[in-house]
Formats: structure tokens, sequence, C-alpha cells
């Protein structure tokens, strides 16, 4: 196991009819910015019990946050905040609700132009307003972390950043929340926070039992409880565990200490930005391909994943590894994600302005090893027509 420090200081409040304790979680005094997706929030009542916790409170609205949120829309809430004066954030959604309030939030306090932020992958975060989050689709994990994901679409660019400064001070999980999700959300949400689990344990052996079993158990669970969720949408305890496990995925437990990966992200992301496709579409459609491109570097660790989680005792190291990814993308298809570039009418020539684009981006050097070249992503493109 490598050294490591862990850190996350986010509070978790988690069960039904929690959005009550925003009363005691937010500072008295602040005057709140409420920012959240479309009209579903207020469909669904969530944003009237959230308007009715922060009681006397002065507050504002901010809708909009598009999927994969967009920079456009969220310079418009930064300039929301300069505007009417708002010192604290309250994020209503989902990861991109959460991952664009994280921007909004550090882009606030910046004094440069904000997408400074993107491009030096947080490194020039130095200040950012407080915040916290009402989590509405369990996936991203982005309610106990400080990572963050925005695409600008001027420049068909999506980019990562990260920043201790952006650890939401609290998420409150309301399982309840879910029950209305449509099914494709819930398919997406399952294979989102699987592959999250995926990129930081199938890497290669690192003698961290701890953070292999947590991996372990964080899949299986997924694997048992997705198409769960999928057929019984109101069972509280499916979608709690759902919901926790989602969390779990990416607060930075499991990935301490030991090598990680995100080639499957970074190239998703260029779907995302170019052709539009749900974030973890482009999971579904990378993920396999990629893991049978690196198979040999990945075989220890997926021949322990095929035992562990798909209960695969049967034949040589190779034999298993190869079945596990197999019933991978057998998993993503039964969570109602396809897994090939053709389910989403794209075929071969949308490969090459992937990888230019990535190219650009400087995404040039990814995987555990450093050696996921653009000549390899292309190769994993091919296989994943």
């Amino acid at each position: 196991m490598n050294n490591f420090e862990f850190y996350n200081p986010t509070r978790i409040v988690f069960g039904e009819g929690k959005i009550a304790e925003l009363d005691r979680l937010i500072p008295a005094d602040a005057k709140v910015l409420v920012l959240f997706g479309g009209q579903s929030a207020r469909k669904t009542g969530t944003l009237d019990e959230v308007e009715q916790a922060l009681g006397q409170r002065q507050f504002g609205l901010f809708g909009g946050i598009e999927p994969n949120p967009r920079f456009e829309t969220l310079m418009k809430a930064v300039e929301k905040v300069s505007a009417e004066g708002y010192d604290y954030l309250l994020a209503v959604g989902g990861g991109s609700v959460i991952d664009g309030t994280k921007f909004v939030a550090a882009a606030a306090k910046y004094d440069g132009d904000a997408w400074d932020i993107l491009t030096s992958m947080g490194g020039k975060v130095e200040a950012a307003l407080p915040f916290g989050t009402v989590l509405t689709l369990p996936a991203t994990g982005s309610e106990m972390n400080k990572g963050s994901v925005v695409t600008r679409e001027s420049m068909q660019a999506k980019l990562p950043f990260m920043s201790e400064l952006v650890f939401p001070q609290f998420s409150v999980l309301d399982p309840v929340k879910t029950y209305t999700l449509p099914i494709r959300q819930v398919g997406n949400g399952v294979v989102d926070a699987f592959v999250h689990v995926v990129e930081q344990y199938l890497t290669y052996p690192a003698n961290a039992p701890v953070q292999d079993r947590f991996a372990e158990g964080l899949l299986q669970t997924l694997v048992e409880l997705g198409p769960q969720a999928l057929e019984t949408p109101e069972d509280y305890n499916v979608r709690a565990s759902l919901m926790w496990t989602a969390t779990l995925a990416l607060n930075g437990l499991i990935g301490v200490g030991v090598p990680q990966d995100w080639s499957t992200h970074m190239l998703g992301h260029e779907l995302t930005a170019l052709h539009g496709l749900d974030h973890a579409q482009t999971l579904a459609v990378v993920l396999p391909a990629m893991l049978n491109e690196k198979f040999e570097q990945k075989q220890a660790k997926l021949a322990q994943f095929a035992e562990r989680v798909w209960h695969i005792d049967q034949g040589s190291d190779a034999e298993k590894a190869q079945l596990a990814i197999e019933k991978t993308r057998d998993f993503f298809e039964r969570m109602n994600v396809k897994t090939r570039m053709s389910d989403y009418d794209l075929d071969e020539t949308a490969i090459e302005p992937l990888i230019e684009s990535l190219t650009q981006h400087g995404m040039t050097q990814l995987g555990e090893h450093g050696d996921v070249t653009p000549d390899v992503c292309r190769r994993v493109l091919q296989a994943a027509l």
C-alpha cells in the first residue's frame, strides 16, 4: 500500500424527511442561492421542502443547470451571486447540479478568467463560497468529494477540476427523493457508480486488502441491487443502499493508497463533449473495450474481480478475467445502458475527431501506468464500435 493522506470534511445527513435539517445546517444569517436543474425539483415537491426549511433566510433561485453542466450557464449563476450578494450556495439535484455548484462556488471568488479554474484542474482555486447539497440522483459521488466536471459548449470541451475548497459542508441524502427518477437515470446512476469503483480498483495488485474488499463490496451491492431498483422503484431499502453506495464509490476512501486509472472517464468526457451522450453511456461504451485493450496489465486484478464480484471459480486466470469483462458488459445492458458506439449512431468517422480533442486537452498519458496514449484510445474506440 502506498503512503496517503485522507481528508473528507463533508457531513452526511441521511434518511427520509431530512431536508428539514437544512434549518440547522445552514447559518441563520446566510443569504442563500439555491441551484437546481429542470422543473422536476419543483414538480416532485423537493424545492418546496427546501424553501420551507430555509425559513426566514433570504434566498434566491437559479435553475436550468444541464446534465453535464455548461460553463456558459454556470457563469450566469456567478453573475447572479455577484449582483445580488449571495454568501451561501445550496445545490438541489444530482451530480451535474452539484458539480456546477462547485464551479460557481470557486468562480464567484476568482478574480481572473473563470475558465482558468478548469484548465488548471483546480490549481488556481484559492477561495470558494461555502455550500451544501440536497441529493436527488445517486450516481456521481459529487455530494461527498472535491471534484467537478464542467462542459464548455462553445469549445466542445469537458474538463475536470479538484480542490479541497469545494468539498460540500454537508449533504442531505433522502432515498425517497429517488422514487420518481426515470428508469434511464436510475440505470445511468448505477453504471456511473460501478465505473467509479472500477477506476480505483481494476489496476494492479497493491497489497491493499482493505481497499480491495471495500471496492468489491460496493460492486457486489450494485450488481445485486441495481436491477431491483429498476423493478421496484419505491423499495426504500434498495434505494437507500444504492444512494449510500454511490456516495462511497467516490468519496476518496477506496482510492487511498492504491493506483488509479481514470482513462475510461477521460475518453468518455470527449464522447459527451462532441456527441452529447450521457456520462454513464460513455463509460459503458469505453470500459469493456479499455479492459480488453489493457488485458495483460490488468489480468491479475481482473481475475480477482471475476472471483470475488462475479463468483467465477472455473478456468485459468485469463479465462476468468475475460468472462468478468463479458459479465460487466452484460450488467450494463441489464441496466438499460447500451455498450457500443453504434448503439448511439456513431461509426468510425467519429473516432479521429475524438482523438484530436483528447490530444488538444492534454490527455495523452492516461491510466495507472501513464501509457494510455491517443493511439491506444484510438484502438479502444475502434473496438467499441
